[in-house]
């Protein structure tokens, strides 16, 4: 297995975990909200967007009804799946060197 493969089989594990944390603290918090019960914190919900899990994030959003009435999620959240999209096409040559570097 070469070097880029093994770089991007990581990132893809990566990223589907991230996802999946993501989309699921987001049906949790919804669950949490309507029986009362101790939350996540907003912070740690956008934390798990911003570590790559945006577009599970924007899809327990939607799907679970839940902040999106809140501007910060709103903004940041779509912001941060934009983003994430756009990384991998403008570094697309170096991306492994990078992965490698965190």
């Amino acid at each position: 297995m070469t070097d880029a493969v093994l770089c991007l089989t990581i990132l893809g594990l990566w990223l589907s975990g991230i996802n999946l944390a993501a989309f699921a603290a987001f049906g949790l918090d919804k669950r949490r909200a309507a029986a009362r019960q101790w939350r996540i914190p907003e912070a740690r919900l956008l934390l798990l967007a911003a570590a790559g899990g945006s577009p599970g994030a924007l899809l327990g959003m939607l799907f679970f009804h839940h902040k999106t009435r809140k501007w910060k999620f709103r903004l940041l959240v779509p912001a941060m799946l934009v983003l994430q999209c756009a990384l991998p096409i403008l570094f697309r040559e170096n991306i492994c060197e990078i992965f490698r570097a965190l």
